[in-house]
């Protein structure tokens, strides 16, 4: 039977967001949340090195539990530009993803607890990147069609 009114509206408003292809989610949730911490990196880092700033704030500020902070500088700078590129590609995207999760929780966890709006919505990003996957415009997708 046919709706009227509101209902109507409200039913061709959910089937036009309903069309909205999954690729194009997926790669403004991998751009988005590559972009955050590429640039968080970009401030961990003097030229080709870690900078003297960014070892002050791990040894001085962060103070991760169980890792030596020079370690932890130096691990958090590599996977805030690593991960992200690989985000971006959407290579081996649900491996990144994970990746950036476990470092956004550590950050909520251990060094900003009060900024749980922001790295809720990075955590959102990551689980339907991670349960849903890169999308077809990715390498992943690529690659998983050749090897079909």
């Amino acid at each position: 039977r046919s709706q009227s009114g509101i209902a109507a509206l409200i039913a061709r408003a959910n089937a036009l967001m309903s069309a909205i292809p999954y690729c194009f989610v997926a790669l403004i949730a991998r751009i988005a949340v590559a972009a955050v911490f590429w640039r968080s990196g970009q401030t961990k880092v003097d030229g080709w090195r870690v900078s003297d700033a960014t070892l002050f704030l791990f040894k001085d500020e962060y103070k991760l539990p169980l890792l030596d902070p020079t370690l932890a500088a130096y691990l958090a700078t590599f996977a805030e530009h690593f991960f992200p590129v690989l985000l971006v590609l959407g290579l081996a995207t649900r491996f990144a993803a994970l990746a950036l999760l476990i470092m956004t929780l550590v950050i909520e966890i251990f060094v900003y607890p009060d900024a749980w709006p922001t790295h809720g919505t990075w955590a959102a990003c990551f689980l339907i990147l991670m349960s849903q996957g890169p999308g077809t415009l990715s390498l992943d997708h690529l690659i998983a069609r050749r090897y079909r």
